[in-house]
């Protein structure tokens, strides 16, 4: 059977209704961001107090420490790197900071932009896929009458894998990779067929949605030290 690797396929990368959906993001999307903003509305980060409310091993709050005053940092799920544990849903009245920025489990996205919304004076920023803005059942809950401000558009694809963070320069060993020969396992680069951007919802921001592209900017974005050493990788390509 040949595998339908097509994108519409592709981009639903299904998730059980329970799944904590362990998708770390790379560093360099939220750099890319702050940058974008700062320039585009002269946002001094230094200034502001954030949330990061769905933090994962920490990949986002690495890059907001380096940018904001005072990050927020949390998880339903204590993935083992000291980050406090907690339901961020389950606030009825959320501490107040400056913006909230998060990679928001799929299923709990509008719950997670609803809270922000509560919670940020300035504004919130929630990655998502490109496919979050599609849909008549989410239009009418969200988007109808609270439309955001503005979509960042990655030009240039986001690689998130499920439970690593892999380094896009360097192949890991992919056990289901099938080969011409009839075998399998393989040593590959990191690839996704899955589009994201960033959507943001701006306190007192003009009407309507602004568009922008987020040009290629991964390796301008990538520190030393971003990205840590799996055991199924090898060397940079």
């Amino acid at each position: 059977m040949v595998q339908n690797t097509s994108s519409a396929v592709m981009q639903q990368r299904s998730e059980a209704k329970d799944s904590l959906e362990d998708f770390p993001t790379p560093p360099w999307a939220t750099r890319a961001l702050i940058a974008a903003m700062s320039r585009i509305y002269g946002y001094d980060p230094a200034k502001m107090d954030v949330a990061e409310p769905a933090c994962n091993r920490g990949f986002m709050v690495m890059p907001l420490e380096e940018s904001f005053r005072t990050v927020i940092a949390s998880d339903v799920y204590d993935y083992g790197s000291g980050y406090p544990t907690h339901d961020y849903l389950l606030d009825a009245n959320p501490n107040q900071v400056d913006a909230t920025f998060t990679n928001p489990p799929f299923r709990l996205a509008e719950e997670f932009i609803q809270q922000g919304l509560r919670a940020s004076r300035v504004y919130t920023a929630m990655l998502v896929r490109a496919a979050f803005t599609e849909g008549v059942g989410r239009y009418n809950r969200l988007f109808r009458s609270q439309p955001p401000s503005d979509i960042f558009q990655f030009a240039e694809r986001v690689i998130m894998h499920k439970g690593f963070l892999r380094d896009p320069e360097k192949h890991y060993w992919n056990p289901e990779k099938k080969n011409k020969d009839g075998t399998e396992g393989a040593w590959v680069k990191p690839s996704t067929a899955t589009s994201y951007c960033w959507i943001v919802w701006r306190a007192h921001a003009q009407p309507g949605t602004k568009y922008h592209w987020i040009a290629p900017c991964r390796r301008e974005f990538t520190r030393p030290g971003d990205y840590p050493i799996n055991p199924d990788e090898r060397g940079q390509t």
